[in-house]
């Protein structure tokens, strides 16, 4: 039973859904024109109940099944997009200047509403489901905001919650996932370095900025590597540095920004501490002063163990036990499907999305792009769940 025959039939429409929320991406919490083709799609679809602006612009829908009285769980998709400049030269390629889907979110919610429209025309299981739309995954945490925000979970108190992503370089039709640590709790960290600016052909005249940034990017690696357990994982990354607009000035200011990927909150606790302590250390010694303004933005995902069991039971199901690995590697990209998991049990899987060419570029990458085929297994596997987890009464 490798797809539901149903959703198999409707294949191409789900296609033209993912192909016509691609060409219009929006970026975090600006989602207007996505979040009204998803609640159209609703409306058509006929769901029992439908909430909007939860997190601005997410969506919540709920759909009873028939079978008597039972539980409730909750299946979420993400439908932000990145601000890259899109190179797929496909048909159906970004018409907003700047943005593009570039992870597959508008894949993702194509196969929660195709899942949405067999399982309201079905209603083969009890109880109900909560299908959550959620906009800004990417970096500001829209996932935080219902949760904890906007009361998703009191509103709407299921069971467990599912999350789903596609993965490139898996072959389309495998599934992957692991218990606990998943995807690692990802931070933010600014430094403000303040010197005393001057002509570069007189630097003792001068608090140099510049040489303390040196400094500090190189100590910081020491945290990794001779402050982590090596049985740890940890990764710190300055990705910026600014400072100086001319060649014969030393700049008053120089400024870094960067990110901290940990799976445990004891790392992540000794890397804010450590960093703070090498910095400033650093910028007295050379008669600077400096800000560091570290911002925990990611819990990371931890998968609750007999979710997963669960989950690989109905993966196997649908695709066979050779084409599910229930020991893939965790990976140090951070998703905030980690704040719905830390408020109910649950799990976070990964669905292939091709390789090579056929889906297989990285995502975030100005040339990947959603592997249409992988649209059925998605939907067929969230249609499974609910089946599984919500059974009609005998």
């Amino acid at each position: 039973m490798p797809i539901i025959n149903r959703i198999a039939d409707f294949h191409e429409e789900m296609t033209e859904w993912r192909r016509e929320m691609h060409a219009h991406p929006e970026t975090a919490f600006e989602e207007v024109w996505t979040s009204d083709f998803i609640a159209k799609r609703l409306e058509e679809i006929g769901v029992d109940h439908m909430e909007r602006g939860l997190a601005k612009t997410g969506i919540v829908a709920t759909i009873k099944g028939n079978g008597g009285p039972g539980g409730r769980i909750g299946i979420r998709a993400d439908f932000d997009a990145l601000d890259i400049i899109e190179a797929t030269g496909k048909p159906w390629a970004s018409k907003i200047p700047g943005k593009m889907h570039g992870c597959g979110h508008d894949g993702h919610t194509a196969i929660l509403l195709g899942a949405a429209r067999y399982l309201a025309e079905t209603r083969n299981f009890s109880g109900e489901v909560v299908l959550i739309f959620q906009p800004a995954e990417e970096n500001v945490a829209g996932g935080r905001v219902m949760v904890e925000d906007d009361g998703l979970f009191e509103k709407y108190p299921v069971d467990a919650v599912y999350g789903m992503h596609n993965r490139p370089g898996l072959p389309v039709g495998k599934i992957c996932m692991r218990p606990g640590p998943s995807m690692a709790g990802a931070d933010m960290f600014e430094i403000f370095i303040h010197g005393y600016g001057g002509h570069a052909a007189r630097p003792h005249k001068t608090i140099d900025p510049i040489i303390v940034q040196a400094q500090i990017v190189l100590a910081l690696q020491s945290i990794v590597s001779r402050s982590t357990d090596p049985l740890d994982s940890a990764v710190l990354s300055v990705t910026q540095v600014s400072g100086g607009h001319t060649g014969n000035v030393v700049p008053d200011l120089v400024y870094m920004q960067g990110t901290v990927r940990t799976f445990r909150p004891e790392v992540q606790d000794m890397v804010e501490a450590k960093m703070k302590k090498i910095c400033t250390a650093i910028a007295e010694g050379f008669d600077c002063t400096i800000e560091v303004k570290y911002d925990r933005r990611y819990p990371a995902l931890v998968n609750d163990p007999v979710h997963i069991e669960k989950a690989a039971a109905i993966a196997r199901e649908l695709v066979g036990d050779e084409n599910v690995d229930t020991d893939a590697e965790p990976v140090m990209g951070a998703e905030d499907f980690a704040y719905m998991l830390q408020h109910r049990p649950g799990c976070y899987i990964n669905l292939g999305n091709g390789i090579g060419d056929d889906g297989g570029v990285n995502v975030h990458n100005p040339a990947y792009d959603f592997n249409d085929e992988a649209l059925p297994y998605g939907a067929s596997y969230w249609a499974l769940l609910v089946e599984k987890l919500l059974p009609k009464a005998a």
